[in-house]
């Protein structure tokens, strides 16, 4: 199916979605493919099984989409994968969507990535209007690095990082804390990344997934994490939001930004403004619930979009109030079997 890409106008802008707690949904967190060129040990299996082509939105769907969610007040979108930058031409799909940013329809237009392609895209990415994004990034020594991402190599991450510097994007580093594989080097990190000039934010690993592993030999608290932080440095809590789950504090002696992501510790359910939306169409309006709504089948049976619009309406009506995240010696299965590369980082 081919669409005409729609522009928007801030007047074609309607109010927020509010979803059954009184939440605005102002934030859609797009999966463009499931596919990664990195096997992360917190994030997928060794061996993956992809889904085939017919499943997936095709680049002039997943903008007719995002579009829709613009059109319904939607001011925040960040593509993720999988890796997104893997996917074929996924240029022409992030140019496209500028077109919302050069209107005012869109506020922000953003990615989160693994870094392995910066260094081709990120002069592109900034003509496109992206002006920040988010890289994983959870060791700084290079046989860990391999270890943990298992096809990885840490000194094209380096190379994309500092692309996408010089390329005018505003970096921002993301690390998930694993107990046995990088907590005595998280101070390390901070430094790096402050020195750097990138703000950092440290991340609980959530249960999502079958990852060949056991998640409680992985997971650590960020609660304890920040304890181990204040005996060594003044960490002060800031006001500050990005539109994610982050909150953020400022360290007086590196003079950055760190933020911490905890779901488990600390859930962000109270705030939640965003949805996730998959590269198959299926939109998740909880990261740790698995209610869906099928967009695919509404953007292909009508071409008007007057039953997508419809499907939209009625997902979030069925937003939960929160996730049920535990990881503990009597939970060890995932708490949700999908992957996270399936419904994006």
């Amino acid at each position: 199916m081919t669409v005409e890409p729609q522009d928007l106008t801030p007047a074609d802008a309607r109010p927020p979605m509010i979803d059954p707690f009184g939440r605005a949904v102002t934030y859609l967190r797009v999966s463009v493919t499931d596919r990664c060129d990195f096997r992360c040990v917190y994030c997928m299996s060794e061996h993956m099984t992809f889904l085939p082509k017919p499943e997936i939105l095709s680049l002039e769907e997943l903008d007719q989409v995002c579009s829709a969610f613009i059109a319904k007040g939607v001011r925040k979108l960040r593509l993720t994968g999988g890796e997104p930058l893997v996917r074929r031409d996924v240029m022409t799909l992030i140019h496209n969507l500028g077109r919302h940013l050069d209107t005012g329809a869109l506020e922000e237009l953003t990615l989160t990535t693994n870094g392995s392609q910066l260094s081709r895209h990120a002069d592109d990415l900034h003509a496109a209007g992206v002006r920040r994004i988010n890289v994983s990034l959870d060791t700084m020594d290079e046989a860990k690095f391999a270890r943990i991402t298992r096809w990885g190599r840490l000194p094209q991450v380096l190379d994309g990082i500092n692309a996408a510097t010089r390329a005018g994007l505003k970096v921002k580093i993301n690390t998930v804390a694993l107990k046995n594989e990088n907590a005595d080097e998280i101070p390390s990190i901070i430094e790096w990344a402050h020195g750097e000039g990138h703000d950092i934010t440290l991340i609980e690993t959530m249960p999502l997934g079958d990852i060949d592993g056991d998640r409680t030999n992985q997971y650590l608290p960020l609660s304890q994490v920040r304890g181990d932080l204040e005996a060594r440095w003044t960490l002060t809590d800031i006001p500050e939001r990005t539109g994610g789950p982050a909150r953020y504090m400022k360290i007086a002696e590196t003079g950055g930004k760190l933020g911490l992501i905890t779901p488990l510790t600390h859930n962000f359910c109270e705030s939640c403004n965003r949805v996730r939306l998959t590269c198959t169409g299926t939109l998740f309006m909880c990261l740790g619930q698995e209610d869906a709504a099928d967009l695919r089948h509404a953007l292909r049976a009508d071409p008007s979009g007057k039953m997508l619009e419809n499907a939209i309406d009625e997902a979030i009506g069925r937003k939960p109030k929160g996730h049920d995240f535990v990881i503990d010696r009597e939970h060890l299965g995932p708490a949700v079997g999908r992957h996270m590369s399936v419904t994006g980082g």
